[in-house]
């Protein structure tokens, strides 16, 4: 700590478990003491990284309460002010410098000071000669009454949460504190390891908050993602939420060797210009009553309905739908009194099932297993955007995303499995990171214990496939699939059920829990969990030209059909190329 910060407070109170409360000084302002803010403590042995959770006001005396000055006695106020009346902060230790046995202090005057022998010299004087020797560690203790409380300095920043460039770990600069201009790294390597959320309420900008991190994932080549597209806003240009620029560059002009599109409506995406697409088209034989039930409340399906699948699975194996949208009324009612089904049932279920003939990807019979030609590009390390177009309602999401979830899920078994036996280097998976939205659809605690996205979150890392699942409704998602979340970002929440569910699983939340409330509605966001070393709030990275010229691959020469030539070039122009 250096001589020229100056101390906003001395710690008056405190515990490990309830955090540490604060005097601050009469000549530092409480309206400058924000939630979220990220403070410094300097104690006898340890240097403690804080996050400030809570603002109040104190008197000395009750009876200044009981009998305050007028609004026009201004030199009262000015008399009680520090004294009489002060301000109080809370604060939440997160992480504590020790410094290693062989570190030397210096103080201001050049003299050198062992800072575990008891001393007179003010601990505000310390100067460590050699910062890479300082320690690391989790939170064991808490520092001493009076303890002076810093402003963090951008070298605390640095040693808590890395370098982008550092060469040893993928870093990746997620955003900023909402006071310093100094990045916030989440490290992408443990990110990668375990399944993620991306959490907040409609509007605050949870797609660009995806899409940074997406960005951030293929640029640092931390895996190799699949994302279902549910609205079109990852693959290609997007519609941006600010004035100025009025489309955002998707995942496929930022890294078009990289990103390859697959869509379930050909005729949207070409109408949107998208270049390079493959159309992607699914068969009846590729669907199994597992895929009918995950939405079966999309299809008003019953459990007798579903009970009877089984029994048509059974009798016709991979052509069950085909044959039950063919039987006449009389075959079912033949099917029924030798099979032992209900022809209510099955006749209920025909019903609810013709309403996949009108989806545009869905065939008969298929030319090519589209799902096989995913899995080739995701081998050859391409990332996959599954888009969807007109095709974007929940039946047809839960769906697709289901049947191709659950095939490629079975390659990487067999894939991991071969590695643990063979050993060999080559045969280990690049890890896969499958984002899906609305979540809780998936993930909801009535059928999470039978379908793939609760199996995928419940294995973690072990086949080398996670989760990024993006959703407004956190409550909605099972607690023990909240609970394996990793790494949790999380915009503004307003529901205290959903305030909750980000919580699960997590210590020392409650200071967390008004920070949380405190966010603004667009562009900040809480990071917690495995792939940062404390929660951070960070207003987060600008997704713009500046963006994507740090990120992107080198520039590409784009030739747009005549037809979308103008539209391109407009983009173009709002987003200042």
């Amino acid at each position: 700590m250096t001589n020229s910060q100056q101390p906003l407070g001395s710690v008056i109170q405190g515990s490990l478990t309830g955090g540490l409360e604060v005097r601050l000084h009469p000549d530092i302002s409480v309206e400058d003491m924000r939630v979220g803010k990220f403070l410094v403590v300097q104690g006898v042995r340890s240097r403690f990284f804080c996050m400030l959770t809570d603002v109040a006001l104190g008197t000395a005396n009750s009876r200044i309460i009981a009998s305050p000055p007028s609004w026009e006695d201004t030199f009262l106020r000015e008399v009680l002010a520090g004294s009489g009346t002060y301000g109080t902060i809370n604060l939440s230790p997160m992480l504590m410098f020790t410094p290693e046995s062989h570190e030397s202090f210096s103080t201001s005057d050049g003299k050198s000071v062992n800072p575990f022998v008891p001393s007179s010299t003010s601990l505000a004087s310390f100067q460590p000669q050699t910062s890479t020797t300082m320690e690391l560690l989790p939170v064991k203790t808490i520092p001493s009454h009076f303890s002076q409380v810093y402003e963090a300095s951008e070298e605390d920043f640095r040693r808590v949460f890395g370098w982008e460039d550092d060469i040893q770990r993928k870093n990746f600069s997620i955003g900023k504190p909402l006071d310093m201009d100094v990045p916030v790294c989440i490290d992408l390597n443990r990110f990668v390891e375990r399944s993620n959320g991306v959490f907040g309420k409609s509007g605050t900008g949870k797609s660009f908050l995806t899409r940074l991190l997406l960005a951030g994932v293929i640029r640092k080549n931390a895996a190799v993602n699949l994302i279902f597209d549910m609205h079109s806003e990852y693959g290609w240009e997007a519609v941006a939420e600010g004035k100025n620029v009025n489309t955002v560059k998707g995942l496929k002009q930022l890294f078009p060797g990289r990103v390859e599109v697959y869509t379930l409506d050909p005729e949207s995406t070409k109408r949107r210009g998208v270049r390079d697409s493959q159309e992607l088209y699914l068969s009846y034989e590729q669907i199994e009553v597992e895929d009918i039930k995950l939405c079966s409340r999309d299809l008003g399906l019953s459990e007798a309905a579903l009970d009877n699948a089984n029994i048509l699975f059974s009798e016709f194996g991979k052509s069950w739908i085909v044959q039950l949208l063919n039987m006449t009324n009389e075959e079912i009612e033949m099917f029924c009194e030798e099979k032992r089904g209900h022809k209510g049932s099955i006749m209920a279920l025909q019903r609810k099932l013709l309403r996949l003939d009108g989806l545009k990807y869905m065939r008969a019979v298929c030319p090519q297993n589209y799902i096989n030609k995913i899995l080739q590009s995701l081998e050859a390390d391409k990332n996959v955007v599954i888009e969807f177009g007109s095709q974007s309602n929940m039946l047809s999401y839960m769906l697709v995303t289901n049947m191709i979830t659950r095939r490629i899920h079975e390659h990487y078994v067999r894939k991991a499995d071969k590695f643990l036996q063979s050993k060999n280097p080559s045969d280990r998976p690049t890890p896969l990171m499958i984002t899906i939205e609305e979540a809780h659809r998936f993930l909801d605690p009535a059928i999470v214990q039978s379908t793939i996205f609760g199996t995928i979150a419940r294995e973690l890392r072990k086949y080398f496939v996670t989760l990024l699942v993006v959703d407004q409704r956190p409550s909605g998602i099972d607690n023990e699939v909240m609970s394996q979340i990793g790494t949790r970002i999380t915009a503004l929440l307003n529901d205290d059920k959903d305030i909750d569910a980000i919580f699960t699983g997590v210590s020392g939340a409650g200071g967390l829990r008004s920070v949380l409330a405190k966010l603004d509605s667009k562009q900040q966001a809480l990071i917690l969990g495995h792939a940062v070393p404390m929660p951070v709030v960070v207003r987060t990275r600008p997704y713009d030209s500046v963006f994507y010229a740090e990120i992107g691959d080198a520039a590409w020469e784009e030739k747009p059909d005549a037809e979308v030539f103008a539209a391109a070039e407009l983009a173009k122009a709002d987003l200042g190329f």
